[in-house]
Protein backbone atom coordinates (compact mmCIF):
# COMPACT_ATOMS: atom_id res chain seq x y z
CA UNK A 1 0.00 0.00 0.00
CA UNK A 2 1.42 3.66 -0.66
CA UNK A 3 0.80 6.60 0.53
CA UNK A 4 -0.73 9.38 -1.34
CA UNK A 5 -0.02 13.35 -1.02
CA UNK A 6 -2.59 13.97 1.64
CA UNK A 7 -0.77 11.14 3.85
CA UNK A 8 -3.94 8.83 3.61
CA UNK A 9 -2.47 5.35 2.21
CA UNK A 10 -3.50 4.76 -1.59
CA UNK A 11 -5.34 1.00 -2.93
CA UNK A 12 -4.60 0.24 -6.36
CA UNK A 13 -6.72 -2.62 -7.49
CA UNK A 14 -8.26 -3.99 -10.55
CA UNK A 15 -12.74 -3.88 -9.99
CA UNK A 16 -15.57 -4.92 -12.54
CA UNK A 17 -18.81 -2.64 -12.41
CA UNK A 18 -21.56 -4.30 -13.98
CA UNK A 19 -24.50 -2.56 -16.56
CA UNK A 20 -27.22 -5.11 -14.97
CA UNK A 21 -29.96 -5.03 -17.88
CA UNK A 22 -33.36 -6.61 -16.84
CA UNK A 23 -35.70 -8.36 -19.31
CA UNK A 24 -37.23 -4.94 -19.78
CA UNK A 25 -33.66 -3.39 -20.84
CA UNK A 26 -33.70 -1.40 -17.34
CA UNK A 27 -30.42 -0.98 -15.81
CA UNK A 28 -29.89 -1.34 -11.72
CA UNK A 29 -28.19 1.49 -10.11
CA UNK A 30 -27.51 1.61 -6.34
CA UNK A 31 -28.31 4.69 -4.53
CA UNK A 32 -24.94 5.19 -2.29
CA UNK A 33 -23.01 7.18 -0.09
CA UNK A 34 -19.81 7.55 1.78
CA UNK A 35 -20.32 7.86 5.73
CA UNK A 36 -16.94 8.60 6.18
CA UNK A 37 -17.03 11.45 3.94
CA UNK A 38 -19.94 13.79 4.59
CA UNK A 39 -19.07 16.10 2.26
CA UNK A 40 -19.28 13.96 -0.39
CA UNK A 41 -22.54 13.64 -1.33
CA UNK A 42 -24.66 10.37 -2.34
CA UNK A 43 -24.38 9.07 -6.08
CA UNK A 44 -26.27 6.62 -8.05
CA UNK A 45 -23.38 3.56 -9.30
CA UNK A 46 -22.90 0.85 -10.48
CA UNK A 47 -22.80 -2.12 -8.83
CA UNK A 48 -19.52 -4.14 -8.43
CA UNK A 49 -16.08 -3.86 -6.87
CA UNK A 50 -12.81 -5.44 -6.48
CA UNK A 51 -11.57 -8.60 -7.87
CA UNK A 52 -9.65 -10.79 -5.51
CA UNK A 53 -6.15 -12.43 -6.66
CA UNK A 54 -6.42 -15.18 -8.79
CA UNK A 55 -10.24 -14.23 -10.07
CA UNK A 56 -11.42 -13.84 -12.83
CA UNK A 57 -13.80 -10.86 -13.91
CA UNK A 58 -16.81 -12.98 -14.59
CA UNK A 59 -15.93 -14.86 -11.29
CA UNK A 60 -15.68 -11.44 -9.65
CA UNK A 61 -19.11 -10.11 -11.20
CA UNK A 62 -21.36 -13.27 -9.87
CA UNK A 63 -19.47 -12.87 -6.68
CA UNK A 64 -19.72 -9.05 -6.35
CA UNK A 65 -24.02 -8.92 -7.67
CA UNK A 66 -24.56 -11.13 -5.10
CA UNK A 67 -22.97 -9.90 -2.40
CA UNK A 68 -24.55 -6.55 -3.43
CA UNK A 69 -28.01 -7.82 -4.65
CA UNK A 70 -28.42 -10.72 -3.48
CA UNK A 71 -28.93 -11.81 -7.48
CA UNK A 72 -27.77 -14.87 -8.71
CA UNK A 73 -26.54 -14.93 -12.60
CA UNK A 74 -24.41 -17.49 -14.24
CA UNK A 75 -21.24 -16.51 -16.11
CA UNK A 76 -23.82 -17.19 -19.55
CA UNK A 77 -24.84 -14.00 -18.25
CA UNK A 78 -22.20 -11.37 -18.29
CA UNK A 79 -20.70 -10.15 -21.83
CA UNK A 80 -16.82 -9.00 -22.44
CA UNK A 81 -15.61 -5.74 -21.14
CA UNK A 82 -15.65 -3.15 -23.59
CA UNK A 83 -15.78 -0.65 -21.63
CA UNK A 84 -12.42 0.40 -19.45
CA UNK A 85 -11.64 3.06 -17.04
CA UNK A 86 -9.25 4.46 -14.26
CA UNK A 87 -10.54 6.23 -11.15
CA UNK A 88 -8.89 7.69 -8.20
CA UNK A 89 -11.31 8.55 -5.33
CA UNK A 90 -11.17 8.92 -1.19
CA UNK A 91 -13.07 6.26 0.90
CA UNK A 92 -13.13 5.91 4.64
CA UNK A 93 -9.81 7.67 4.72
CA UNK A 94 -8.33 5.77 1.80
CA UNK A 95 -6.84 6.90 -1.43
CA UNK A 96 -8.49 4.37 -4.25
CA UNK A 97 -6.75 4.08 -7.54
CA UNK A 98 -9.10 1.76 -9.53
CA UNK A 99 -8.23 0.03 -12.80
CA UNK A 100 -12.30 -0.59 -14.00
CA UNK A 101 -13.56 -3.17 -16.55
CA UNK A 102 -17.52 -2.79 -17.44
CA UNK A 103 -19.69 -5.38 -18.83
CA UNK A 104 -23.21 -6.09 -19.13
CA UNK A 105 -25.58 -8.02 -17.62
CA UNK A 106 -28.46 -9.55 -18.92
CA UNK A 107 -31.03 -10.92 -16.49
CA UNK A 108 -34.15 -12.91 -17.67
CA UNK A 109 -36.36 -11.37 -15.12
CA UNK A 110 -37.53 -7.64 -15.30
CA UNK A 111 -36.61 -5.56 -11.93
CA UNK A 112 -35.74 -8.17 -10.15
CA UNK A 113 -36.29 -7.28 -5.92
CA UNK A 114 -32.29 -6.67 -4.10
CA UNK A 115 -31.67 -7.68 -1.17
CA UNK A 116 -29.35 -6.70 1.57
CA UNK A 117 -28.25 -10.24 3.52
CA UNK A 118 -24.74 -10.70 1.63
CA UNK A 119 -23.70 -7.46 1.87
CA UNK A 120 -19.94 -7.21 3.18
CA UNK A 121 -17.75 -4.97 5.52
CA UNK A 122 -19.33 -1.06 4.44
CA UNK A 123 -21.56 -2.13 1.79
CA UNK A 124 -24.59 -1.66 3.79
CA UNK A 125 -23.91 1.33 5.67
CA UNK A 126 -23.58 3.12 2.66
CA UNK A 127 -26.45 1.95 0.49
CA UNK A 128 -29.33 3.89 0.94
CA UNK A 129 -31.21 2.20 -1.65
CA UNK A 130 -31.71 1.14 -5.55
CA UNK A 131 -33.96 2.11 -8.46
CA UNK A 132 -33.88 -0.13 -11.82
CA UNK A 133 -33.84 2.95 -14.86
CA UNK A 134 -34.37 3.22 -18.14
CA UNK A 135 -31.55 4.57 -19.92
CA UNK A 136 -33.49 7.61 -21.15
CA UNK A 137 -34.16 8.49 -17.51
CA UNK A 138 -30.21 7.80 -16.84
CA UNK A 139 -29.45 10.17 -20.24
CA UNK A 140 -31.85 13.09 -19.27
CA UNK A 141 -31.46 13.02 -15.25
CA UNK A 142 -29.42 15.38 -13.56
CA UNK A 143 -28.59 13.04 -10.93
CA UNK A 144 -24.78 12.19 -9.75
CA UNK A 145 -23.45 9.54 -11.37
CA UNK A 146 -20.45 6.65 -10.81
CA UNK A 147 -18.76 6.90 -13.10
CA UNK A 148 -19.68 10.07 -13.76
CA UNK A 149 -19.86 9.93 -17.63
CA UNK A 150 -22.45 7.09 -17.43
CA UNK A 151 -25.51 8.93 -18.78
CA UNK A 152 -22.87 10.19 -22.16
CA UNK A 153 -21.36 6.86 -22.22
CA UNK A 154 -24.17 4.63 -21.64
CA UNK A 155 -26.09 4.20 -25.23
CA UNK A 156 -22.74 3.67 -26.90
CA UNK A 157 -21.97 0.97 -24.53
CA UNK A 158 -24.98 -0.32 -24.99
CA UNK A 159 -24.55 -0.02 -28.86
CA UNK A 160 -21.75 -2.01 -28.31
CA UNK A 161 -19.36 0.28 -29.07
CA UNK A 162 -15.52 0.05 -27.23
CA UNK A 163 -14.79 2.59 -24.46
CA UNK A 164 -11.57 3.48 -23.36
CA UNK A 165 -12.47 6.44 -20.88
CA UNK A 166 -10.08 8.96 -20.19
CA UNK A 167 -9.02 8.94 -16.23
CA UNK A 168 -11.55 10.33 -14.07
CA UNK A 169 -10.40 12.04 -10.28
CA UNK A 170 -13.85 11.32 -8.67
CA UNK A 171 -12.65 12.88 -5.67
Amino acid sequence: MAEGGNGWPVIERDVVRLVVLDASEHILLLHTRDLGSSSSGTAWELPGGGMEPGETYVEAAIRELHEETGLRITPGCIDQPTWRRDVSYTYRGTRRLQHEIIVAVHLSRASPPVESTHRVEFESDDLIGYRWWSVPEIVASNERFYPRRLPRLLPGFLAGVTIDEPFEFWS
